[in-house]
C-alpha cells in the first residue's frame, strides 16, 4: 500500500484488512512524501499491529515508486494491492486466494469495484470473465488497487516502471508487461472492494494525465501488436475527455457506473 495524503482515511482502510476472514498476511506501507500527518497515523498502527512494515520515500516519488518499494519487502507467494482511501469487504483476501490456489493457470486476480464518494454509493463494475490483452485497447485489463499477483509475476517483468510518463498509467503498463510475458488474470464477478471516487480523484484527472494515457498506450499498441485505428480513436476521445469541464465529466463517469 502506498500511502500519500490519506491520513483521515488510512485507519478505516487498515481496519478492513484486519476485519478480513483470511488473516495470513503482513502489510507493507510506503509513505510518499504526504504534506498531512499520514506517516504519524502510519507509525501509530505499526506500533500496534505486529504485522505492519512501515517504510518511507525521502520525498514525494509517485506510486509507481512507491510500490516498488514495497515490492522490496513482498517474499510472499501472493502481493494484495490497496490504496489508504479505500475498503476491502471482509471476503476479499480469501476469495482471491482460494481462486489463485485452485487455478494455477493464472497470476493475477481483481475483483469489481463499488465506487462510492461523501454522499455514498454510487456506482458497480462489471467481473467475471478472463482479461486479455484486447481489454487494453479500451483502457485497463483489471482493477488495480483490489488486485492480487503471483510474486513471481511481478519479479518477471521487474515490477512498475517508473517512467515519470507513466505516473497514474502504472496499472496499465504492468498489464502489458504480464501480458507480453505470458501471464493470464481473472476478474471475479464478485464485488469485493470499495473505492472512494469523490472530488479530490476527479480533480486527479488533468490533462497532463490524458496525454501519458495516450503514451500508455502507444507503448502497448507497439509491444502487443493491437490495431492501430483503435489507438487513434482512443487518442481522441481521451483528448476530448481532458478538456471536459470537471463536472460535465464527473456527470457522465457516475452515470457510466451506474447500474
Amino acid at each position: 500500500m502506498g500511502i500519500y495524503n490519506c491520513a483521515s482515511t488510512l485507519v478505516e482502510a487498515l481496519d478492513s484488512l484486519y476485519a478480513q476472514t483470511y488473516q495470513d498476511f503482513k502489510i507493507i506501507l510506503c509513505e510518499d512524501g504526504s504534506s498531512d500527518n499520514t506517516y504519524q497515523v502510519a507509525k501509530d498502527c505499526a506500533s500496534n499491529h505486529d504485522n505492519i512494515i512501515l517504510v518511507r520515500n525521502e520525498r514525494n516519488m509517485g506510486l509507481n515508486y512507491t510500490l516498488n518499494h514495497c515490492l522490496e519487502y513482498a517474499d510472499t507467494e501472493y502481493v494484495a494491492r490497496m490504496d489508504g482511501d479505500d475498503i476491502s469487504l471482509p471476503s476479499r483476501f480469501e476469495k482471491e486466494v482460494t481462486f489463485l490456489d485452485e487455478h494455477p493457470e493464472y497470476a493475477i486476480v481483481s475483483t469489481p469495484m463499488i465506487y462510492f464518494d461523501e454522499q455514498g454509493e454510487f456506482g458497480r463494475g462489471k467481473g467475471g470473465f478472463e482479461s486479455k490483452k484486447e481489454k487494453l485497447i479500451y483502457g485497463t485489463a483489471f482493477c488495480h488497487a483490489p488486485c492480487m499477483i503471483r510474486g513471481e509475476a511481478y519479479k518477471a517483468v521487474g515490477g512498475y516502471t517508473t517512467d515519470k510518463r507513466l505516473l497514474r498509467l502504472e496499472d496499465y503498463n504492468l498489464w502489458m508487461k504480464m501480458f507480453a510475458k505470458g501471464y493470464r488474470g481473472y476478474m471475479l464477478d464478485e464485488c469485493l472492494y470499495m473505492m472512494r471516487d469523490d472530488r479530490n480523484a476527479t480533480s486527479r484527472r488533468n490533462m497532463k494525465g490524458r496525454i501519458n494515457g495516450i503514451y500508455a498506450h502507444y507503448l502497448a499498441h507497439k509491444t502487443l501488436h493491437l490495431p492501430w485505428g483503435k489507438f487513434l480513436i482512443y487518442s481522441a476521445m481521451n483528448l476530448a475527455k481532458g478538456i471536459m469541464p470537471t463536472k460535465l465529466y464527473d456527470y457522465f463517469h457516475k452515470k457510466k457506473l451506474r447500474r
